[in-house]
């Protein structure tokens, strides 16, 4: 028989098939000896409906074979959501600008600007085209502060790269995430695979805003197609050095260069002159005009020059064009002689500034990239944004014009030794890891992570007050941390490579999804390989394991901590063994497990203090609490949950904390009505305070669950009802499993059985989806106090399907 077909629930069907040759017994009698119905078993078998996993245990277990090999095609078959998160998420979407600040000597372009406004109008998207350096990029931001007041949602910018030298266009993947991450989208609602998914994302989120967004530097339409804006009243302002022909629902723009009189007034503005026939512009017009002509009317030519006059008060219009005559063309002609009027130690910092992976930079990268103080780096910045060589958008942000950085980098490979550019460059990529190691000690993680090992630890780094402002440099910089690791892995650096990751793991949880982490920690494995440490390797599987079970790929992210469990062995490191064992408890209880995860939990708690690590810990006892909590072992959560809440630390929301008041909250709820109120309430508030909208939910389902224990229904039918309404805003399916038989049991006791059955009958839906017998169990006996009083047949099977689950979960089936 024929089993590899190509649809996953069609081959699972066809292995059970197979399965029930194996038995040889009809199907009324394999569904009797499995304790199946018939019915549920006909269309497993013909392959219509996916069937629960119990069921292809049972299966297998009838013809004693084991069923765990099954497993992965199962998941694909039954596609089960992506796993709950184990870190925070961000708040609901605010207003965001990330515009880059506007030229404040914009000149000219009244027609432009008029043809952009009016396309914007008609079609909602417009794209302006011209040649390198004739003000695309100025024009283009120039209108979108002008349409902010419009648009009031979002301001966004991104530079996609289309013709930046030495490193490839963006991808519109990439881009899309970072578009979307800029909306604080939280990631849940962030497809983890297609672009089609993406950019149909994208166009949701854009259609309940009024949002305008800065397409920069474009390659080509096929890059810039999947950004655009759909159905709504967001629109995009599109640059690029080529007519995009594709996009012809885009009307275009042609950006010529200046007028005669735009590009004197620009000069005159640029170079701090009054103007009038007494000026030194004034004094000298065919002077004047041959500086227009040398500088081919381009806007950032003319604003280079400018800066030499500005500069040079002694000079006269007659020797800057001396000056610039010793250029080869129109950039270059005011690039080169800007660059010649600078000191040594600033033309060999704008040298290496070509060096530089990212976008931007800041005064404490270029420290490390020169090697000088921070001090005498913001100060040499400084001299080159006077002189016009550097841009400055944001208050203590820098960037490089595309022209003026393909310049410097050529300037550099002509000028610079080889082996001092090398040095720089990992002096750059040092910088990465160790700001990135700084700003996630600042983020609430489970214990603090081996020291980074990338070099040595720049002079001078980041200071982060707290996990907002180390979120906050995060989100700043991922495009340039990601340019950093493609320039690592592309130069062959893979302690670096192996590195970086690692320290975005909080980041990840928090604020992008888990495409991107996946992909990282694939690559950083590899490097690990090739680096050969046991505990670096013992690191790489368990982070990519941690990130395949964030992504729902559980059957991978087990593979990958078996693996990791060898290599910690071999590493004999005793901390990463405390984070491996407490990710495997986490991975275990979001498959439905209890009394597995409950041991895990126990060994890392144990692991962590042998370590000498209080915080992680202090996060294996509160997942501890919470599991005995469910078991039913009200006391001994309570007396672990008051020991986590007496461990020091900070952070009004750290996660240990938040749940232990919550487990105890819960535990107290008949006894001590009073404080289980106020502990759940403080943990609402933490979770409220933090932004973390799935903490809330989860408070609030508590909540409601410990008011139904005090008899206060109502009061507990609303916090239920808050609690779903979160997370139906975040589509979150796959966290209800979790929230949905509380939710049914209060509603019974309230005498509403219809609502209570309907919960019920969804956790009884979703349980088998998401692997999770111990809810579907709950479920089944949730159902049976239901119909105790009006079918009581029915209510007994469904006591009976329970205790099968349970007994199957207590027997360690899977």
């Amino acid at each position: 028989m024929d089993v590899t077909k190509a649809d996953p629930q069609e081959e699972l069907a066809a292995r059970l098939r197979l399965l029930q040759e194996l038995s040889g017994l009809g199907v009324r009698a394999l569904a009797r000896d499995t304790g199946l119905s018939s019915s549920s078993l006909s269309r497993y078998l013909n392959g219509r409906t996916p069937p629960p996993w119990p069921a292809v245990v049972a299966l297998c277990r009838l013809v004693k074979r084991d069923p765990r090999p099954l497993r992965p095609l199962w998941e694909r078959a039954s596609q089960p959501l992506p796993a709950p998160p184990m870190s925070s998420r961000q708040v609901r979407p605010e207003p965001r600008n990330t515009l880059p600040r506007d030229v404040p000597d914009f000149t000219g372009r009244e027609e432009a600007l008029a043809a952009v406004l009016a396309a914007v109008d008609s079609h909602r998207a417009v794209s302006v085209d011209g040649m390198a350096g004739v003000g695309k990029s100025s024009l283009a931001v120039h209108a979108a502060h002008r349409l902010a007041a419009r648009f009031p949602d979002a301001q966004l910018y991104v530079n996609l790269h289309g013709f930046t030298e030495g490193r490839p266009p963006l991808d519109p993947d990439s881009a899309l995430r970072m578009l979307l991450g800029a909306l604080d989208v939280p990631s849940e609602r962030v497809p983890q695979e297609g672009l089609e998914q993406l950019a149909a994302c994208w166009r949701a989120e854009l259609a309940g805003r009024r949002a305008v967004v800065v397409l920069d530097n474009a390659a080509d339409a096929e890059q810039v197609r999947p950004l655009l804006p759909g159905a709504g009243e967001s629109v995009a302002l599109i640059t690029s050095r080529n007519r995009l022909l594709g996009l012809d629902e885009v009307p275009p723009v042609s950006l010529d260069v200046l007028s005669a009189e735009e590009s004197l007034e620009l000069l005159a503005r640029a170079g701090g002159d009054p103007g009038g026939p007494d000026s030194r512009l004034g004094r000298d017009p065919e002077s004047a005009a041959e500086v227009l002509r040398l500088c081919g009317r381009l806007p950032l030519a003319l604003r280079l020059a400018g800066a030499r006059l500005r500069h040079r008060p002694g000079w006269t219009v007659g020797i800057l064009v001396e000056r610039l005559a010793e250029g080869t063309d129109e950039f270059d002609t005011a690039l080169a002689m800007s660059v010649r009027q600078l000191e040594r130690p600033h033309a060999r910092l704008f040298r290496m500034l070509g060096l530089l992976p990212g976008a931007s930079f800041d005064e404490y990268l270029v420290a490390a990239l020169a090697d000088v103080p921070a001090r005498t780096a913001r100060a040499m910045l400084e001299d080159l944004v006077d002189a016009h060589l550097v841009q400055q958008p944001v208050p203590g942000g820098y960037r490089l014009h595309d022209l003026v950085h393909q310049h410097a980098r050529r300037a550099s490979a002509q000028q610079d030794p080889a082996a001092e550019r090398e040095r720089a460059l990992v002096r750059v990529l040092d910088y990465y890891v160790h700001a990135a190691a700084a700003a996630d000690a600042a983020m609430p993680w489970v214990s603090p992570a081996r020291p980074a090992a990338a070099g040595p630890a720049p002079a001078e780094l980041p200071r982060f007050a707290d996990k907002n402002a180390a979120m906050g440099w995060l989100v700043a910089e991922y495009g340039n941390l990601i340019a950093a690791f493609e320039t690592a892995a592309a130069v062959g650096s893979d302690v670096h490579v192996c590195e970086l990751p690692r320290f975005l793991r909080a980041y990840f949880a928090r604020r992008c999804g888990t495409t991107h982490l996946n992909v990282l920690f694939e690559r950083s494995l590899a490097a690990a390989e090739r680096l050969g440490d046991p505990l670096r390797l013992a690191e790489a599987y368990s982070d990519l394991g941690f990130a395949r079970h964030n992504a729902g790929r559980t059957a991978e992210a087990c593979e990958a901590y078996e693996a990791a469990a060898l290599r910690v062995a071999e590493a004999g490191d005793a901390r990463a063994a405390a984070e491996l064992t407490l990710r495997r408890g986490y991975l275990a209880w979001d498959a439905g497990q209890v009394e597995e995860p409950l041991e895990l939990f126990r060994r890392a708690a144990t692991s962590y203090a042998d370590a000498g690590c209080p915080e992680g810990a202090a996060h294996a006892a509160a997942a501890e609490a919470w599991a005995l909590l469910q078991l039913g072992h009200r006391e001994e959560a309570a007396r672990l949950a008051r020991e986590v809440l007496g461990v020091p630390h900070t952070d009004p929301a750290w996660p240990p904390a938040l749940t232990a008041r919550i487990t105890l909250g819960v535990a107290l709820a008949r006894e001590a009505p009073q404080e289980a109120a106020g502990q759940l309430e403080r943990a609402l508030e933490s979770a409220r305070e933090d932004g973390h909208l799935h903490n809330q939910a989860w408070c609030l389902n508590c909540l409601g669950v410990a008011l139904r224990q005090m008899g206060r229904y109502d009061e507990a039918l609303a916090g239920h009802r808050a609690a779903f309404a979160l997370l139906d805003e975040l589509f979150e399916e796959h966290w209800k499993i979790h929230f949905l038989n509380g939710y049914a049991e209060t509603c019974r006791l309230a005498g509403l059985d219809e609502e209570a059955l309907r919960l019920h009958r969804q956790a009884l839906e979703l349980g088998p989806r998401l692997g999770n017998r111990h809810q579907e169990a709950l479920a089944h006996e949730g159902i049976a106090a239901v119909l105790d009083a009006t079918d009581p047949a029915a209510a007994a099977e469904h006591r009976e399907a329970s205790r099968t689950l349970l007994a199957q979960q207590a027997a360690g089936t899977r």
